[in-house]
């Protein structure tokens, strides 16, 4: 993810303020094969398209993704953020259980 940062013996999402122990990190290589759901359950694959199931606010910055704001060609990644994606306000990386797929 382009805005982690190491912090002693973890890793830190700037943009949510998750963290997660290195020693993770290393095994989400192996995850990226994993399967991704949304919140009701259905797997996710790259290129579809979701919806935002709720507002979600962009930590460190005043934009709000808005609830029902369509999200097309995801990408799946490992770790926590489990999808990248484009949107008009930028690219982030979401958590898959605040997506609905279309």
């Amino acid at each position: 993810m382009e805005n982690t940062y190491p912090d002693g013996d973890n890793y830190v999402c700037a943009d949510c303020g998750h963290e997660w122990p290195m020693a993770q990190a290393a095994h989400a290589d192996a995850d990226a094969g994993a399967v991704v759901k949304d919140a009701n359950g259905t797997v996710l694959s790259d290129g579809d398209s979701v919806v935002l199931i709720k507002d979600l606010k962009v930590k460190g910055s005043l934009i709000t993704l808005k609830q029902c704001a369509k999200v097309k060609s995801i990408r799946l990644v490992g770790g926590d953020h489990e999808v990248d994606c484009k949107m008009d306000a930028g690219s982030f990386m979401l958590k898959a259980c605040f997506l609905k797929k279309v």
